[in-house]
């Protein structure tokens, strides 16, 4: 950064960590500050110890199990959660998922675990960030916030809506702007804290402090496009006297720190509001005339830095659409109230969410990090992702490869749980750009995060005999031909057995003996009946949708 005069320093919060990270449930009771302070407090008593600066997976297994009196497997969850947002190259993710993979035991996997460690300091900021979700009595009772212009967000449809917290920049920002005092404190030495865990006017904050804050925060300088953490911009030179930096302590007051964070603190310029009010219109290679009016599809991927990029789709009616082109690449995506359509995604993406869908079925690249499901009906989602989660979901079908085990929150019904069943010439390219290998898959495994309120009835596995394989309808260049890692062996059995009874029709029918009369009224008699299954299935309609308006392209790409 070059020297300025009076330089002036926009901050915001970051987006991922709460599209990604926050988990779309209440948190545990106990990830309330007053024990997330002691957490603090304890992890720097026993430094030497695996708890600090680096928070060992055993060390959190103990805190979380035994004194959050969190059960093991939601420990790991948050544990591996935070992990996965932890930057590294798809070659480390892979080799990773092999090391799991080639584990022969629950007891060799889980000494594999106990190598892994995440940054103490940003690991509590993770952890507080949940309670992004959490339920409040007050806004049980009255039905929404308490009136608050800046708070208020707004749906892709116009309305007036609280409830999409994960993607709302605003909620973001003022998330941090009434717990800055919790965060920070958080993050304090324990000699820095009063008797009650408080902070004071001449309270230090270390710049350890201000490098974990730079998970949730960035920022920029004079409206410059280049992007710098948190922690550059708090120890810049000539931001010193704004920060309250000292060289003589090597930390900044408190009082001062917080004042400065405060006043920067503004909207994310790449999130989804900048997105939807300047975002440019996705074009698509494959698309049909005259149903689009409604649709809304907005992206900032050629005006943000990278790790910023975002995809708007929203009210897509009995539409076909397909892309695979940079544009998408490594973005995070949201698709809003789209309804008998078939969307086809097909380039590694970072996250996915899919709300208020309904009778629609997205084929995706695979993704990086997180899809979630929320408030569908009747969707069929095909997918290779390191997670999957739904709440509020009914009568969906998911097929998938994931390494994770897939996450049941509330207010699910008739959830179909099937192995991924397609691919694309680029799928494997794809994969390996993402770090997501074949194996460890626990698409059958999925988990109720919330066992108070669930039940095993609301998901089944798909039974073998319903089982077919889906076919991606474009022409791309690549060299994946088959299924990665292909299926599972009831799956291929029941496919193997259904071709042999067709093999078998079809040499009854060539042995029939029919008379060319014969042969073509039993050709349109097939014919009928197929069509007839084409219009109840609603298959019909997609098939009509590809049929494109103009010379067709050999890509689904624009």
């Amino acid at each position: 950064m070059a020297k300025m005069n009076q330089p002036t320093v926009r901050l915001w919060v970051k987006m991922e960590p709460f599209i990604v990270g926050a988990l779309q449930i209440p948190p545990p009771s106990k990830f309330s500050m007053h024990y997330l302070r002691k957490m603090s407090t304890y992890v720097r008593m026993r430094s030497s110890e695996s708890y600090y600066p680096y928070l060992s997976w055993p060390m959190w297994q103990h805190i979380a199990c035994g004194k959050l009196q969190l059960e093991k497997d939601l420990a790991w969850l948050y544990f591996e959660l935070f992990d996965s947002l932890v930057e590294r190259t798809s070659e480390k993710r892979l080799e990773w998922a092999e090391v799991i993979s080639s584990c022969a035991t629950e007891e060799e996997a889980e000494k594999q675990r106990n190598k892994l460690s995440v940054d103490t300091l940003q690991f509590l900021i993770f952890l507080y960030i949940q309670q992004l979700n959490k339920v409040s009595l007050r806004t049980s009772l009255l039905g929404d916030e308490w009136p608050n212009p800046r708070s208020k967000c707004y749906s892709l449809t116009g309305e007036s809506t609280n409830q999409i917290k994960n993607w709302n920049d605003s909620y973001h920002q003022d998330f941090v702007q009434n717990h800055l005092q919790d965060l920070l404190e958080l993050l304090l030495d324990p000699d820095q804290l009063t008797a009650s865990s408080h902070s004071t006017h001449n309270s230090l904050v270390s710049p350890e402090a201000a490098r974990a804050l730079s998970f949730l925060i960035e920022g920029s300088v004079n409206n410059s496009r280049t992007v710098h953490q948190f922690h550059e911009l708090a120890l810049w030179q000539p931001l010193h006297a704004k920060t309250g930096y000292s060289k003589i302590s090597k930390a900044f007051l408190f009082s001062r720190f917080e004042s400065w964070v405060r006043t920067c603190l503004t909207t994310n310029p790449f999130g989804i509001t900048a997105c939807l009010k300047s975002g440019k219109k996705l074009a698509w290679a494959q698309q049909v005339e005259g149903a689009t009016k409604r649709a809304r599809i907005a992206c900032n991927t050629p005006m943000v830095p990278p790790a910023h990029r975002v995809v708007v789709m929203s009210q897509v009616y009995k539409q076909t659409l397909a892309k695979s082109s940079d544009t998408l690449e490594d973005t995070h995506v949201k698709i809003h109230r789209c309804c008998e359509s078939f969307i086809y995604l097909l380039s590694p993406l970072r996250s996915v969410t899919i709300e208020k869908c309904r009778n629609s079925t997205f084929v995706l690249g695979p993704v990086q990090t997180v899809v979630h499901l929320h408030s569908c009906d009747n969707v069929k989602l095909i997918v290779v992702c390191h997670r999957l989660s739904l709440s509020s979901t009914i009568s969906c079908t998911l097929h998938i490869l994931t390494p994770t085990r897939p996450l049941i929150f509330l207010g699910n019904q008739a959830i179909t749980f099937a192995p991924y069943h397609t691919h694309y010439p680029m799928l494997e390219d794809h994969m390996g750009r993402t770090g997501l290998a074949t194996v460890p898959n626990y698409w059958d495994n999925p988990v109720l995060v919330c066992k108070e309120n669930c039940n095993e009835e609301v998901f089944r596995l798909l039974s073998p005999l319903e089982f077919y394989p889906f076919v991606v309808p474009f022409e791309m260049e690549g060299d994946t031909t088959e299924i990665p890692g292909g299926l599972p062996p009831a799956y291929q059995k029941a496919l193997s057995q259904r071709e042999q009874r067709i093999q078998i029709w079809q040499k009854a029918v060539k042995e029939a003996g029919l008379t060319k009369d014969q042969r073509k009224s039993f050709q349109m008699l097939v014919e009928n009946k197929f069509y007839e299954w084409l219009v109840h299935t609603g298959s019909r309609q997609q098939l009509d949708s590809l049929v494109l308006p103009v010379a067709g392209s050999k890509q689904a790409a624009g």
